[in-house]
């Protein structure tokens, strides 16, 4: 078995680290607050007291954090991972980052003698929690193929989409797709409540159909019972959406629709639910969070 670092341990990489335990792995964790690591340490984890002493004792480097400027620290910073001497480590970069930064820390890996793979996720709290995440990874495929039995006890579709990324560029693909599937399911509860419909048997109805979609199946539910509770915070989508019209940008590619769901997922936030989950977008339409009368 092997001896993980597992660096951030909230609502996602808890769990995921979790699983790696089950697994049988020992693991030393390490999360700025550092009651969120409790859970683990109750079960036997060591905890570290920053990155360099968690990543110093470990033969896989597992981050998952929240913004590009974390990841930067948690690898580049005064306590980082690459002050230790890294020589045959595999550093793993769960976070959804910068394509550029994930570049970064794979050629500053290999100048240190290490491998380094970028391998964002999706699948929510839900995903984390069942072991059931899509699993994206940049990175060389010698690196990925030992890193495969770690991603197999986190995730269920595990794909390695090419150099170092390609992940996150794949993750910014997905938060795309989500951005338009999220806008579409909550137009549609306000639509189907303004009509005067049953909004379960409208879920229902459009589940069992063309329209059925993973944000309809598992967050319409979550806001008929008035569950606005983050599997995926508001504030980090935001951060993906940005990401991806910058990365846009700069391949001259318009992408409106992904532009329109950011600046609604950004009034949500100026309302004050940044730290609500991504389906409290109902919330534009329905302020109080429950179908109005």
């Amino acid at each position: 078995m092997s001896k993980i670092a597992f660096i951030g341990t909230g609502v996602m990489g808890a769990a995921m680290a979790g699983h790696l335990m089950d697994a049988g792995h020992d693991l030393i964790v390490y999360n700025r607050t550092k009651s969120k690591t409790d859970g683990l340490v109750a079960r036997g984890a060591a905890y570290a007291e920053n990155p360099q002493k968690a990543a110093a004792q470990a033969d896989f480097v597992i981050t998952i954090v929240g913004y590009p400027k974390d990841v930067r620290e948690v690898y580049f910073g005064t306590e980082g991972i690459f002050k230790n001497d890294c020589s045959g480590k595999i550093l793993i970069d769960m976070t959804t980052t910068e394509p550029t930064l994930a570049q970064e820390i794979y050629q500053e890996a290999k100048k240190a003698g290490a491998s380094a793979l970028d391998a964002p996720v999706s699948g929510g709290d839900l995903g984390a929690k069942n072991a059931t995440l899509t699993i994206m990874v940049g990175g060389d495929l010698a690196t990925y193929e030992k890193a495969l039995p770690l991603f197999e006890k986190m995730g269920k579709t595990i794909t390695h989409q090419g150099v170092a990324g390609s992940g996150q560029h794949t993750k910014m693909a997905n938060q795309i797709c989500i951005a338009g599937t999220m806008t579409g399911m909550t137009e549609l509860l306000a639509y189907a409540q303004k009509a005067g419909l049953d909004l379960d048997k409208v879920l229902n109805t459009v589940g069992g159909g063309s329209g059925a979609t993973w944000s309809l199946a598992n967050y319409g539910p979550r806001i008929l019972r008035e569950d606005y509770s983050a599997g995926f915070f508001v504030k980090h989508f935001i951060k993906d959406l940005g990401i991806a019209l910058a990365e846009a940008d700069k391949m001259n590619l318009e992408i409106p629709a992904t532009k329109g769901a950011k600046e609604l997922y950004e009034q949500l936030a100026d309302k004050g639910f940044e730290n609500d989950g991504t389906q409290a977008l109902i919330k534009l339409w329905w302020p109080e969070g429950h179908r109005p009368e």
